[in-house]
């Protein structure tokens, strides 16, 4: 393996339409990023739950609706 193979394998950080090499930055920074990724990750998470509730809730609301139909409204 040669040094011109290792550094195409090497993680890449694009941030505000920079690049930097992920292996060469500070320890402190790494831990910046990772904790970014984990936030990203719970985002998606929390907005996947989301969406689940929101179909949930327009499944209950033509069920609901289904079931009204028999019933008649207050004048």
């Amino acid at each position: 393996m040669t040094d011109s193979s290792s550094k195409k394998n090497d993680p890449i950080l694009t941030f505000e339409g920079k690049r930097y090499e992920l292996n060469a930055l500070p320890d402190e920074l790494k831990e910046l990023v990772r904790g970014m990724q984990v936030a990203d990750a719970q985002l998606r998470m929390h907005e996947d739950t989301l969406k689940v509730l929101a179909v949930g809730r327009q499944s209950m609301a033509a069920q609901l609706n289904q079931k009204l139909k028999g019933i008649a409204p207050m004048k």
